[in-house]
């Protein structure tokens, strides 16, 4: 982010690292859920076809390189919990078995002869195998290497000692248990639960950043510096976001980042800062998603784009004001050097490097850029309003 007067802004940011040596559980839930399977017409009380689709994702999260610390998943209808949280929702899936009696009786259902993974839920995990491959340049005689696989599995109880002794990945990720620990009660791993609030009449903003979105723009042929049909999907995603919730009131947008201004009085999500990030993070990844070939003309999705998000609290009008004039002059500084980056390693004239341009417009000021600009015959201030100062949705 650019320097700028207005970066005194980044005070009010505060970090919020979990303690080590704490093992890190994060918990996922469907938003209105019931009436999504509603829409889409699932099959009732469980669709397996639902089901499958949760683990696929789970499976996603393990393979990608970035998230490789979270050691397993378990997962159960619209919820999934990354890393070892596992008695804490094992209650939902221990029926008691006067239930199980009335169904057998009343429906004649067996509920023991119900497919897996609607009884157990699903254990998501790596797991180390064999393959044999053919170097590259070599005489053609196969080697074996032994590699991470992400599997599913499912059990009666994740925790069990078993469970965890055939699985090396988890006993050298998580260390072992002394012994099984399904008796453990729900009010206990509740109680680990660290309920943080953001200050009450305070602006919340909720500041979204694409994750990995250089390379997701060269795979997906973005054109540089600015994609039209690129930016365009960012704001009908953040247009989608303010139609959603009632507590946003205003957002802007630049590149592959937005801000969400929530009301001073808001009560959404009991102004939970995980709740509030999570729900508006993946609406907005999902809503991206949707519209992916509706503003990129039919391209084809390549990658899965994904988004973090931070939550801060900004106690005036003027200092919330601030905060959106550091992005927009941010918005400015970063776009007037990528446009100059750009021409000067398209341009027939020049023929740079990436580099070589970058040493080139090392320590370039304002005046500098501009020049640079005109030598290619092109006026900066005539570039689309949207390319230099950002984009606002409210």
């Amino acid at each position: 982010m650019a320097n700028s007067k207005y970066q005194y802004v980044k005070s009010f940011e505060m970090d919020d690292e979990v303690m080590a040596p704490n093992i890190i559980v994060v918990r996922i839930g469907g938003r209105n859920f019931e009436k999504f399977s509603e829409v889409h017409e699932f099959a009732k009380p469980n669709n397996e076809q639902a089901l499958k689709l949760m683990n696929a994702c789970a499976k996603a999260v393990l393979e990608e390189k970035g998230f490789h610390e979270i050691a397993f998943a378990y997962g159960f209808s619209d919820e999934y919990s990354l890393t070892e949280k596992a008695n804490g929702i094992l209650k939902q899936n221990r029926k008691k078995q006067q239930k199980r009696d009335l169904l057998f009786k009343e429906f004649e259902i067996n509920y023991k002869e119900l497919p897996d993974i609607v009884c157990q839920g699903s254990f998501v995990l790596k797991q180390e195998v064999e393959e044999i491959i053919t170097k590259d340049g070599s005489d053609g005689t196969p080697v074996k290497r032994m590699r991470r696989k992400v599997t599913t599995v499912h059990s009666k109880n994740v925790t069990s000692r078993s469970i965890w002794s055939t699985h090396p990945y988890l006993l050298k990720d998580l260390g072992e248990f002394e012994g099984d620990i399904c008796k453990i009660k729900p009010e206990f791993m509740k109680s680990f639960q660290f309920e943080y609030k953001l200050l009450p009449s305070t602006w919340i903003v909720i500041r979204i950043d694409g994750c990995h979105f250089h390379k997701f723009s060269d795979i997906h042929d973005f054109e540089k510096p600015n994609d039209t049909h690129a930016l365009n999907l960012m704001n009908s995603c953040a247009m989608a976001v303010v139609e959603e919730f009632n507590d946003v009131v205003f957002a802007y947008g630049v590149s592959y980042e937005y801000s969400f201004v929530l009301k001073k009085d808001s009560q959404f999500y009991g102004r939970r800062p995980s709740e509030i990030v999570s729900v508006i993070t993946s609406f907005f990844t999902s809503v991206y998603v949707m519209k992916w070939k509706e503003c990129l003309l039919l391209t084809e999705l390549k990658l899965s784009p994904y988004f973090d998000g931070r939550a801060i609290c900004y106690p005036s009008n003027e200092i919330l004001l601030d905060y959106l004039v550091w992005r927009q002059v941010d918005c400015h500084i970063n776009n007037q050097y990528n446009t100059c980056f750009w021409m000067l390693v398209k341009s027939d004239k020049t023929k740079m490097t990436k580099a070589e341009a970058q040493e080139y417009l090392k320590g370039t000021q304002t005046r500098e850029k501009i020049n640079c600009s005109t030598t290619f015959d092109m006026d900066y201030s005539k570039l689309p309003i949207m390319f230099r100062q950002g984009s606002s949705v409210f």
